[in-house]
C-alpha cells in the first residue's frame, strides 16, 4: 500500500511540474520523427543486407534501402534531425547485436556514436527481438531519452536492423 501511495505522489508531482500534456506532446514528437525517418527510407527502396562494410573499425553487414547504402551515410539521419529535432539512428543486425551504422547521437567527445551497439540488456531490444516496436524512456550512452525503436525488415519479413528516434530528457 505504501509503495502505491508513493508512486501516486510522484506521478502527481510530475504532472504538477511538467503539465498533463507533456508526455503526450513528447510521444507525438517521437511518432512524427519516426514516421519521417521511415518515409525517407521507404522512398529509397526496400531494405536489404548486401556485403559487409567497416563502421568505426568494426566489420558489419551493409544495410541498403534500394541502391543507397546507409553505413557511414549521415545525410538521412541529419535530415530527420533538421526537420524534427532530436536524434535519429539506423542500426544493422550483426550476429546477435544491433550496431549503429548511421546516427547523430553523440558520444561525450562530440563524435557520432557509430559502431556502438543497441543496449543488449535494454528494454528496446526485448521488443525488437519479437519483431515489435518499443516506445519509452531509455538510457543512451549515459543520458536519458524519450525514444522510439522499430524493426527494419527485409522483403522476406526478417528483422535486419532497427529504426531509432529520440529526444533528450
Amino acid at each position: 500500500m505504501y509503495q502505491v501511495s508513493k508512486i501516486f505522489i510522484l506521478l502527481s508531482l510530475t504532472l504538477l511540474f511538467v503539465g498533463p500534456n507533456a508526455w503526450s506532446q513528447t510521444d507525438a514528437k517521437v511518432k512524427k520523427a519516426m514516421e519521417s525517418l521511415k518515409a525517407k527510407t521507404t522512398k529509397l527502396g526496400v531494405a536489404k543486407l548486401e556485403g559487409e562494410d567497416t563502421v568505426a573499425g568494426k566489420k558489419v553487414p551493409a544495410l541498403f534501402f534500394g541502391i543507397t547504402k546507409m553505413n557511414n551515410n549521415f545525410g538521412l539521419v541529419d535530415e530527420v534531425k533538421i526537420e524534427n529535432g532530436g536524434t535519429a539512428t539506423l542500426f544493422v543486425k550483426s550476429g546477435d547485436d544491433f550496431i549503429r551504422i548511421t546516427t547523430n547521437v553523440q558520444k561525450d567527445d562530440g563524435s557520432r556514436a557509430i559502431g556502438t551497439p543497441l543496449d543488449p540488456k535494454g528494454k528496446a531490444i526485448v521488443e525488437i527481438k519479437k519483431g515489435a516496436a518499443f516506445y519509452g524512456e531509455v538510457d543512451i550512452l549515459g543520458k536519458m531519452y524519450t525514444t522510439g525503436y522499430e524493426p527494419i525488415k527485409d522483403a522476406g519479413g526478417q528483422t535486419i536492423g532497427v529504426y531509432y528516434v529520440g529526444y533528450p530528457k
